[in-house]
This record gives C-alpha cells, structure tokens and sequence, in this order.
C-alpha cells in the first residue's frame, strides 16, 4: 500500500481527560473557533442491563426500567429542567439505548450555568408512588406509538430472529405490561447503582474556556456527597452463536413491504479491539453496499430499493450485528440479491478499488465531522463507556490509514456467512 496512509494528521482541537475523586471521568474539547457547544452526561446503563447483582444479591428487572429512569430524571419539583435551558439560550434532551443512557444539552452561551444545571438535575431524583403511577400511562402510550412504525417493527423482528436470550431482542422501552410492572423502589435502586459518578462521563466540545468550565464541574462535585460506589456484577444470559430463526415475516397494514437481512456476531468486544473491528466493518459495508458500489447502483435503476436503502453495525461490549436493507417493493427478491452479492464477495474477495474508495470515504467522513460537536462528544462517549478508557481521535484516524484490503476480506469470511444471516420483513396484511 502507498505511504500516504501513514501521513501524520493534526486534529483540529486538544482533549483534556481527567478523573474526579468521586470517579467521575471528564473530557473537554474546547474549540474557541465554533460558536455553539454540546454536553453530555452519560451512564453505562442501558436496556440490556436488566439483571445483576450487588454484595451477592441478585436483581432481576421489568424491561423498559432504564428507559423509564430517563423519563423520570426530567421531573423536578424545584425546576421545569425544559424551561430552565431554553431560558438561557439552550435546549437539552435525553435517550436510552441498548448499552447507556445520555442526557445532553446544546447552547450558544452562558455554557458554566448549562453545565451545573446538567450535573444538578441528572444527580438528583424525585420519585413518589404518584408520579411513577403516571409515567406509567405516557410510556404506554410512547409503546403504542412505536408499535405502529413499520421500520421499527422490522428492524425488532430482525433482533427477535437473531437473538434467543440476550435483552437486546427486547425493545428499549419494554413491554405495556413489563412498565407496569415496575416500582418507585426498583427504580431508585437502579438509579442508586447505575447513575454513581464512577459509572458515568461528562464530555463538552465547543467554544468555551476549559479552566473555567474544570473549575466550575470541580466545584459542583465537590459539594457533592455520592458515598462509596457499588460493585456491580452485570448479568446476561448464555447466547447460542447462532440466529434463533433464519426468517419471519410480519404482516401489517402498509402499502410498502420493509425487509431487513442481518448478520449476528458470535460475541462483543471492548477497546481498541471495539475500534478496529467496528472500523473495518464501516468500510467493508460501504464497498459491499455504500451508494457508489455497483450494487446498489443496480438495486436502484431496477427499482428494488430506493434510496433509503442502507447497510450499518453495531457492536457492543455483550453483541453484536450488521443490517442491510430498506424499503422494497419485492423483499423476496431484495432478499436474494443480497445473498448472492455478499456469497459473490466472500468467494472473490472485495475489490481493491472498492476498498480503497470505501476506505478513504470513511476517513474523509471522519475528519469532516470533527466540525460537528454532537459528533464528537457523542461518539467519544458510545466508545468510552464501550471500554476504551484511553480513548483518543488519533487512534481512529490510525486504524483507517493503516487498514488493510486482507483485513477486510478477513472479516467478510468471519462474519457475513450465511449460517449466521437472518431475513426479517414487513408485508402488506
């Protein structure tokens, strides 16, 4: 391969980490040049995380209990935690995924008041049997709607095919019946173990002065009492390697079949072995079915997809999994295609060319979303709280450069073959 690969690259800012005695990790990444700045505070605790055990316990949770925590954090007695941002300048949100959940805001100005009222309203609580019974009734009503969403439903029979046992065939938000089955008491205990300084990252990008913000998350900290932080044994169950189903169909009213193929990984991973294996699969999608490969180019002009079509993956530290597809008027069809096409490539090998492009593609997407902020901060925490604790831009930007086409073919053969490939589609009822 040609030495440019290996071309030192400057990043357009410096990062500041550092530990809190409470264990809590911040990362800063002023950059004085961009107007508006995004925070995020986050915990590693998701969805999945429905069983563990602490000093020899075990707890065993309702699904949905994490994505109800984050709806619950936003109710304070003492301030509309909406209102208070949007006063100063500033907006703020939260989502729960699989693995974490974040809570985030994003302003112009006045950013040390933003980050104390972050800090203050996500470390503390307000729970009574009133307000939990409530709550109750808007996420039913959030399940209902989702429930209606083809995209989502294909997307979830996809995971309910690939998955015996592990929680994330489970939807993030539970089940109607499992969120009511959950209590004030289950919820401040998952609150109490999960949202402890030493399990979460605050992580800032904007045009700010990092002394000034340091100083003003030390101080707030400081005043803080979080006592000492509880061991947790998370606890998922034995996962077989391969899919529990190779197809399903469901029908539902739309005028439009969706149809998802997947492929599942036998494990997680962690670190820099979560960087690279995550890095090289981007690529090797993108030459298999990115927008400039043959493939999709063809799929198109047939009128088997349009241009909604996308293939991407997901790794974390307990699973893993690659999805192609869209909307399609022959999922049957579509389905075929895309069988024959990754059995094609797994016996040929990819391309050189395709690689090259799809490499250089990935590293150019990189280095221009580094003027994204949300970006930045939002993938700094997906890989930190993934287990990479050294976590740096540079090694990203090292792991494209110097990834090989061998590579590549290499992770074709380990992870899209056909015993491990599952069919989900919607169909018109």
């Amino acid at each position: 391969m040609s030495d440019h690969r290996h071309v030192a690259l400057e990043l357009p800012f410096d990062t500041r980490t550092w530990t809190l005695e409470n264990g809590l990790v911040v990362t800063l990444m002023p950059r004085p040049a961009l107007y508006q700045t995004y925070g995020m505070f986050a915990t590693r605790y998701g969805s999945v995380d429905r069983a563990f055990r602490i000093h020899g316990q075990l707890h065993e949770m309702p699904d949905g209990i994490a994505h109800f925590l984050e709806h619950k954090m936003f109710e304070d007695p003492e301030m509309d935690v909406f209102a208070r941002f949007a006063s100063h300048g500033a907006s703020v949100d939260a989502y729960t995924t699989f693995d974490h959940t974040a809570y985030y805001f994003s302003g112009t100005g006045e950013i040390a008041r933003h980050v104390r009222t972050l800090l203050d309203f996500v470390q503390s609580i307000h729970l009574t049997d009133e307000n939990v019974e409530k709550e109750k009734g808007i996420i039913a009503q959030e399940i209902h709607m989702v429930n209606d969403q083809p995209d989502r439903k294909v997307y979830m029979e996809l995971l309910k095919s690939m998955y015996h046992e592990h929680p994330v065939r489970i939807d993030i938000a539970g089940t109607v019946d499992s969120v009511r089955a959950i209590t004030k008491e289950q919820l401040l205990l998952c609150y109490n173990t999960f949202y402890h300084p030493s399990n979460m990252v605050l992580v800032l990008a904007g045009g700010f002065d990092a002394d000034e913000i340091a100083h003003v998350i030390e101080e707030n900290q400081t005043r803080k009492s979080f006592g000492k932080p509880p061991a947790i044994e998370r606890l998922y169950p034995d996962e077989p390697p391969t899919p529990a189903r190779s197809r399903h169909s469901l029908p539902l009213p739309v005028r439009e079949p969706r149809l998802l193929v997947g492929w599942k990984e036998a494990n997680g991973a962690s670190g820099s072995n979560l960087i690279e294996q995550d890095t090289v699969m981007t690529m090797l999608l993108d030459a298999l079915f990115g927008p400039t490969s043959a493939f999709y180019q063809g799929l198109l002009d047939e009128g088997l997809i349009d241009k909604g079509f996308s293939a991407g993956y997901e790794l974390t530290n307990t699973f893993g999994y690659t999805v192609v597809g869209g909307k399609t008027p022959h999922p049957d069809a579509l389905a075929e295609r895309i069988q024959a096409h990754v059995a094609r490539a797994r016996e040929r090998g990819i391309d050189e060319e395709a690689f090259e492009r799809a490499r250089k593609k990935t590293l150019g997407r990189v280095l221009m979303s580094f003027d994204q902020n949300a970006y930045l901060v939002r993938s700094w925490v997906t890989y930190f709280l993934r287990g990479h604790g050294a976590f740096a831009w540079a090694q990203v930007i090292a792991v494209l450069q110097s990834m090989t086409l061998e590579r590549a073919n290499a992770r074709l053969q380990e992870h899209l073959r056909e015993d491990n490939m599952v069919v989900s589609a919607v169909v018109p009822s």
